[in-house]
């Protein structure tokens, strides 16, 4: 494995400089000294020589001279850039039945991108662990990187965790098994940080979907269950546990009941109608040799199915209750419904605007993710690039090969 060269400058004032030099390199492309004097205030020496040092540790290239801005006496001025495959960032998206891995380099390009189905119910703790570990491999060797080149893992997981990444006891012990100690089962893959998996959805939201200029909003998980990640005021918010956003309180909100979501609903739904017997030509009854599932009651409502209507019917009654006690509770201006089953849920959605204009403003705007199934793994790698960008010099570079 090749060695890891600790990115240090000496002196604090000089570290401080440099990471400031650092930062503006991360958000840029080519630039000139005279470009970096400009953003950071710094002087010309000091400029040059923490981007010869800043190269020398490997964070920074050179990109040839720039003939149009001459330096001194007609001399042309160098260029650098950032080095963006010298480290990479992972995120991971470790639902109860799949796991997602994206891996991204320095700009948030992304590299390579892997999926793999957990066998069975997706509850054996190690089972998770290994196929995740499986999944994060496959997706670095299709990078064609190793896990010395990664600085951050960011897994997003179905159940609460607090700021060490731990989830607590409870809820008849799913929110352990879905988080078997990850955090340090893949602990030799850069600083590895559990987070909620509907928080990173709203993280993802936030700085690339349809959160983004939102101050506050709610990032609704709506598949299988109800999850949300709730940025306040800019601000996401977690909760002494994490549990910010668990949206165990519908159990006591009348016409909701539990917090199961849209898809999972969709198919119950659909089979009852099945079973209760259709009308002829009904696109529900088309085939009855398996399960219905949620994309085919909401193709089925969009092309008119009176049983399908009825069930997007009252699947948005629910949804509009949902939005309401986020809004009463936080006075989010927007829920934005996240998932794979986001782009479906269109007839759902129509109807859960239309209930919401029966109740007294302000109501919230509701809208769906455009995002797709990937919300939660961009928002892992959204998160691993604010935590490079916030200390860049905490992490380590591998020397090249």
């Amino acid at each position: 494995m090749p060695e890891h060269r600790t990115v240090t400058p000496a002196g604090g004032l000089r570290r401080a400089n440099a990471e400031t030099v650092l930062r503006y390199a991360l958000g840029v492309d080519v630039f000139s000294a005279s470009d970096a004097i400009d953003a950071t205030g710094l002087t010309r020496s000091t400029v040059i020589g923490l981007c010869d040092e800043l190269a020398s540790l490997g964070w920074l290239t050179e990109a040839g001279q720039d003939r149009g801005t001459p330096l001194g006496k007609g001399r042309p001025a160098r260029l650098f850039a950032l080095d963006a495959r010298r480290g990479v960032v992972a995120g991971i998206d470790a639902g109860q039945h799949n796991v997602t891995v994206a891996v991204a380099d320095l700009r948030g390009r992304t590299l390579a991108r892997t999926h793999r189905t957990f066998d069975g119910d997706g509850l054996d703790p190690e089972h998770r662990v290994a196929m995740t570990d499986a999944a994060l491999a496959d997706a670095l060797a299709e990078a064609g990187t190793g896990s010395d080149a990664v600085l951050t893992t960011v897994v997003g997981i179905p159940a609460p965790t607090d700021e060490t990444g731990h989830s607590p006891a409870g809820h008849a012990g799913y929110w352990s098994r879905m988080n078997p100690e990850l955090g340090t089962a893949l602990s030799g893959h850069g600083r590895v940080v559990v987070e909620n998996d509907a928080n990173l959805a709203a993280v993802a939201e936030s700085t690339i979907g349809r959160g983004r200029g939102t101050a506050s909003f709610a990032a609704l998980l709506a598949g299988e269950r109800f999850g949300a990640g709730l940025m306040v005021d800019g601000s996401l918010l977690h909760g002494r546990h994490g549990g910010a956003g668990e949206m165990r309180m519908l159990e006591f909100v009348e016409g909701v009941g539990d917090a199961s979501g849209l898809a999972a609903l969709a198919r119950a739904w659909g089979e009852e109608a099945r079973e209760a017997g259709l009308p002829r030509g009904s696109a529900l009854a088309r085939r009855p040799e398996r399960a219905v599932t949620a994309e085919e009651v909401f193709e089925a409502a969009a092309g008119g199915d009176p049983a399908a209507l009825d069930i997007c019917s009252r699947l948005g009654d629910r949804l509009a209750r949902v939005c309401l006690v986020l809004s009463s509770l936080l006075d989010v201006e927007r829920v934005v419904v996240v998932g794979a089953i986001a782009s479906a849920a269109g007839p759902v959605i129509d109807r859960a605007r239309e209930a919401l204009g029966s109740y007294y403003p302000p109501v919230p705007e509701i809208v769906p993710s455009e995002l797709g199934a990937d919300a939660v793994v961009v928002g892992g790698i959204r998160r691993g690039l604010e935590l490079v960008r916030a200390n860049p010099l905490d992490f380590r570079l591998a020397t090249a090969t």
